[in-house]
């Protein structure tokens, strides 16, 4: 007999019992739909709503059941719907008629609601520790490359010199944003909606506030309605996890080019590369490409969320079933990312000389001999013209800029002089521009203490 099957004269089809069915991915709420239901029960006892000692015996029957759970000595049926279910007809088989009374002025919309919320509190906790690890291990290896000079890209092409240490400090900053967007989702997420009922609330003289301290919540929900019917705080996870992929998906980019042959910045550890079943030499590194790949499904987690609730009227409605598979989902993918990203970077051989060959080639000082040039005086957009004359000089002799003739340089300026060549070395630079957030070693030195301070 089914929980709520008293209006109902005939049994469910077995094939509505499948499609109905959410037992098979929301199982994994198991230990946040029995913390709050001792937390329920808990507060039903204080209130005098049940006996303390009816109280008292459905927490002990629910703690068993936790353990009996946690040590895979439990299945679940799928008749039993969901897990809200399955752990109400397992406690009543432990404990007895006693156990039918913990649903008393609880409705299952109210259920998942607070067990979605308390799960997600506790995966944006461990996410946003994932996020420290990997920010830590970027500020590590950016203080190893403080003098590591590269070329910084625009449009691809060589556009500045710049040092790896800068480089991967502008990822630190992505990852930041993505903590403290997880930290504005989770006081989303940390509001108490047990206790609206159905929609309605509850004749019963509740005391949510005692609930809410005994879950850890932070606030409780002003409005029944909206309690169980809001997901925007799934929403906004999974949006907050789309910036996230993305920003590990460009560095997986970057990490995909470096390793090529053409560009040969970085060779990837072993033990984070595969290789061809018919090409020998190959290395490959799928572990970023799968990253980039899955970047795609999380947006598309975003999407579903978005699209599932766009016309649904109030309250609960089973289209909102569809939530958890899409946050699950988006959840493992994040964490399974961030798990093999952080030593993928950490392992990874950086080729210095090739990049600071690179960092000499494609006119990546033009910007310094302008500046030069500025800085004695001619307007900007003059020594502009003048450079651009310069490098296209330098192109038709095939040269680079450091490799110009004094008489050269003069012919197309005569404020030229010998100190020219000392301020277009790529390491002076990169040196040279020390303000703040730039690539200058004591410039990304104080962006990494500031990091740690914010960490």
């Amino acid at each position: 007999m089914k929980l709520w099957g008293g209006r109902f004269q005939k049994t469910t089809d077995r094939l509505v019992e499948d499609f109905h069915s959410s037992i098979s991915f929301d199982q994994r709420l198991y230990k946040q739909d029995i913390k709050g239901s001792i937390a329920h029960a808990t507060m039903l006892g204080k209130v005098g709503i049940i006996s303390p000692e009816e109280a008292a015996q459905i927490a002990a029957g629910l703690q068993k059941l936790l353990e009996e759970i946690e040590g895979g000595q439990v299945e679940f049926d799928i008749a039993a719907e969901d897990i809200h279910m399955n752990v109400e007809q397992l406690l009543t088989a432990k404990i007895g008629a006693v156990g039918k009374k913990l649903h008393t002025a609880r409705s299952r919309n109210d259920q998942v609601a607070v067990d979605i919320r308390m799960y997600l509190k506790d995966e944006i906790t461990e996410i946003r520790a994932q996020l420290k690890e990997l920010i830590e291990t970027l500020l590590d290896l950016a203080e190893q490359h403080l003098h590591t000079v590269m070329p910084g890209y625009t449009h691809l092409q060589r556009a500045q010199p710049i040092t790896l240490g800068h480089h991967l400090m502008a990822y630190t900053q992505m990852f930041l944003r993505d903590r403290e967007r997880l930290a504005d989702c989770y006081k989303r997420a940390d509001v108490l909606p047990l206790g609206s009922g159905a929609l309605a609330g509850t004749t019963f003289p509740l005391d949510r506030e005692y609930t809410a301290e005994l879950l850890g919540f932070a606030e409780v929900s002003d409005n029944s309605l909206d309690a169980v019917s809001d997901r925007d705080f799934a929403v906004e996870f999974c949006a907050a996890a789309s910036l996230l992929m993305m920003h590990l998906s460009r560095f997986c980019e970057e990490i995909i080019l470096w390793s090529t042959g053409e560009f040969a910045f970085i060779e990837l550890d072993d033990a984070y590369s595969t290789g061809s079943s018919i090409m020998p030499q190959k290395k490959n590194p799928d572990v970023a490409e799968l990253i980039r790949g899955k970047t795609g499904r999380v947006y598309g987690d975003l999407t579903g969320l978005l699209t599932m609730l766009k016309g649904l009227p109030l309250a609960y409605n089973k289209d909102m079933q569809e939530d958890k598979e899409a946050l699950f989902d988006a959840i493992d993918t994040v964490k399974g990312c961030l798990l093999v990203f952080r030593p993928m970077i950490a392992t990874m051989t950086v080729r210095q000389d090739n990049m600071a060959k690179a960092a000499r080639g494609g006119f990546t000082n033009a910007t310094d001999v302008a500046d030069y040039l500025a800085k004695k005086g001619i307007p900007f957009r003059e020594a502009h013209e003048i450079v651009g004359k310069a490098v296209f000089y330098c192109l038709q002799q095939n040269k680079n800029l450091e490799e110009l003739t004094m008489q050269e340089y003069q012919e197309l300026s005569p404020v030229f002089t010998d100190d020219i060549y000392a301020a277009i070395g790529v390491e002076y630079c990169a040196a040279a521009r020390k303000v703040r957030g730039g690539p200058a070693p004591e410039a990304v030195q104080q962006a990494i203490a500031r990091t740690r301070e914010k960490l």
